[in-house]
C-alpha cells in the first residue's frame, strides 16, 4: 500500500515540473516576442526622427530676451475694466546700452498705450492680432529699432 501511495505522488511532481516547463517555456517565447516589437518600435522613432526636417529657429545667436514685468491699468471704455499684460522684449545683446532704463520706458509706454484702448479694440483674435502689432510698432519706435520684437506672454482683462 505504501507503494500505491508514493507512486500516486510522483505524478503530481512530473505534472507539477510539466506545467513549471510550460510556464517557463512560455515566458520566454513571450519575452523574446516583445523584446522584438520593442526594438522595432524603437527603429521606426528614430527613422522617424532623421526624416523630419530641421526646424528653423526665429530667433538664434546672440539675442537676448528681458521680461517687461507686468503693466496692470484700467481702459477707457468701460472705464471699470482693467487689464493686465506681461510681455518681454528680444534685442541683439550689446545694441540696448541700458536695458534697464529702456525696459522702464517701454513699459510707461505700455501703460500709457493701454489706457487709450477700449474693450471692443482687444476683442477677439484679430483684436489681439491688432495688439500685437501696434505694440511691437510702438516698441520698434521707443528703441529706435534695436529691440527686435515684444512678446506679449499673457494678457487679462476683466
Amino acid at each position: 500500500m505504501a507503494d500505491a501511495q508514493k507512486k500516486k505522488g510522483g505524478g503530481s511532481i512530473g505534472a507539477l515540473a510539466l506545467a513549471t516547463l510550460v510556464a517557463v517555456g512560455t515566458g520566454g517565447a513571450l519575452g523574446v516576442y516583445l523584446l522584438s516589437s520593442v526594438e522595432k518600435a524603437v527603429d521606426q522613432k528614430v527613422r522617424d526622427e532623421q526624416a523630419k526636417p530641421v526646424a528653423v529657429l526665429t530667433y538664434a545667436g546672440d539675442l537676448t530676451l528681458r521680461s517687461v514685468g507686468s503693466v496692470v491699468t484700467n481702459l477707457a471704455e468701460p472705464p471699470e475694466s482693467w487689464v493686465r499684460v506681461e510681455s518681454s522684449v528680444v534685442f541683439k545683446a550689446g545694441t540696448v546700452q541700458n536695458p534697464d532704463a529702456t525696459l522702464a520706458e517701454i513699459r510707461a509706454d505700455l501703460l500709457a498705450y493701454l489706457r487709450t484702448l477700449s474693450m471692443a479694440q482687444i476683442e477677439g483674435a484679430s483684436g489681439l492680432q491688432h495688439l500685437r502689432e501696434d505694440l511691437n510698432e510702438r516698441v520698434a519706435l521707443r528703441t529706435k529699432g534695436s529691440v527686435r520684437e515684444l512678446i506679449v506672454e499673457s494678457l487679462v482683462v476683466q
